[in-house]
């Protein structure tokens, strides 16, 4: 269940509905508690009478009136520099990276403050009048609709500042950068001993054990999409359970057909069905890949950055040369923290579940893979991969660590001598190919 509700809250979180609607609630309950504590409050003997609104009904249903229309006007304009940012955005780093700029709280309050601020002028507005019974003024009320109307100038200040530096390339590639830090975190714990082999060579099931198992049930899938994130403590309770061993042939951000075998369920005796519809349901799947359980999601939204910056359009070396800083800074705390070995236990000790579990080298193939193709006929770009790469070769503490970097640096010498035409340029590359070798050894 909390996996199914930080899916949700994933989805809410990038949609610009969201915290608009939550303040545009605000303000339509704000309205009701100043109207009637205008209407109970006598603050004409008070000293802070003389810092609120003083005029009269007239006055007052112009200025709100004034407000209401300018906060609408200039919330179409809000909406339209987003619209023109998004844009820009996705043609320049990638329609996948719009997800990052919908989510930004910034964007969402900005829009919030003013559509919030012209509902409440309207609700405030219709209860200004003045006639032969009387009239009714609203001065605290009125007040602080001309507050929110100030607050809304500093708030477009803000937003053009804020605009202006999302769309640059740095900082997005900061915010993608210190995304994938957050799922490295949650993803992965760090080692308790970095010298450690880890669990990668540790058999994950003792032999013999689909005998004790002799029912196999299997679970389809019952969509197409991606998978975006498995209920895994909802599948392994509900395994512990009914003592089931669980094979799971998916991991969150592989491509689902409907039909296929998301689970195959080894149990001692026939299944029944509300169990089947639970381990179901544990498989959440969407339209699209999410960082949430996929760190490689997280890793390719740099990628796709760099890739897209190594393109004829753009031509922008120095964007990628960014991106790769930062895939490499990842690849090095990544390097200390413990991968999962493939099979999750109950508390006595029997498996589980029996998944495809995240690899380091994996993860060093999918930050590393495309640049290193499309950057192949670039110097500056095939120098910095390598010695970036160096780098993460000082981190590596395994075997397998160490072997998927030499793999790596091995077919970017080798596409450098292919593409490259000039001799010097080779040897550049050469030369840091074998400190990167050096490195290596010295491990």
């Amino acid at each position: 269940m909390k996996t199914r509700l930080l899916n949700i809250w994933g989805y809410i979180s990038s949609s610009f509905w969201f915290i608009p609607v939550v303040m545009v609630m605000t303000a339509v309950m704000l309205s009701f508690v100043m109207i009637a504590l205008d209407t109970q409050i006598n603050l004409e003997q008070s000293r802070v009478y003389d810092l609120l609104y003083s005029g009269g009904p007239d006055g007052a249903r112009a200025i709100l009136s004034t407000i209401a229309a300018s906060m609408i006007t200039v919330a179409g304009v809000v909406f339209s520099i987003t619209i023109v940012a998004l844009t820009l955005a996705s043609s320049q780093f990638g329609p996948r990276l719009l997800r990052n700029f919908m989510q930004s709280t910034s964007t969402q309050v900005v829009l919030g403050t003013f559509i919030s601020t012209f509902i409440y002028c309207l609700l405030i507005l219709r209860h200004v009048f003045a006639g032969d019974n009387g009239a009714l003024t609203l001065n605290l009320s009125v007040s602080l609709a001309i507050a929110m109307a100030l607050a809304g100038v500093i708030v477009l200040i803000y937003f053009i500042h804020h605009v202006s530096t999302s769309i640059q390339a740095d900082h997005v590639i900061e915010v993608v950068y210190s995304e994938l830090l957050d799922n490295l975190q949650s993803l992965f714990p760090e080692r308790d001993n970095p010298g450690d082999e880890g669990n990668a060579q540790k058999p994950p099931v003792d032999e013999g054990l689909y005998e004790r198992y002799p029912v196999k049930t299997q679970v389809f899938a019952g969509e197409d999409g991606y998978l975006q994130a498995i209920d895994r403590p909802g599948l392994k309770n509900t395994a512990t359970d009914n003592d089931l061993l669980l094979e799971v042939h998916y991991r969150a951000g592989h491509s689902i057909i409907r039909g296929f075998t998301l689970v195959t369920v080894h149990s001692v005796k026939e299944m029944e069905t509300d169990v089947l519809g639970r381990m179901s349901d544990a498989f959440i799947i969407g339209y699209r890949r999410t960082p949430e359980q996929d760190i490689e999601c997280a890793v390719n939204q740099l990628v796709e950055v760099a890739v897209r910056a190594l393109s004829p359009g753009i031509n922008d070396p120095y964007t990628a040369i960014a991106c790769i800083d930062r895939l490499g800074a990842a690849l090095c705390h990544l390097a200390n923290r413990e991968f999962p070995s493939g099979c999750e236990r109950d508390e006595d000790g029997n498996p589980r579940i029996i998944s495809k579990a995240v690899t380091y080298s994996g993860v060093v193939n999918t930050a590393i893979d495309q640049v290193r193709q499309y950057g192949r006929d670039s110097v500056a770009v095939s120098i910095r991969l390598i010695e970036v790469l160096a780098d993460v070769a000082a981190c590596a503490r395994t075997a397998e660590y160490r072997q998927a970097i030499a793999r790596q640096a091995e077919m970017i010498m080798s596409a450098s001598e292919a593409a490259l035409p000039e001799r010097n340029d080779i040897a550049d590359v050469r030369n840091r190919y074998d400190r990167l070798l050096s490195v290596l050894t010295a491990h």
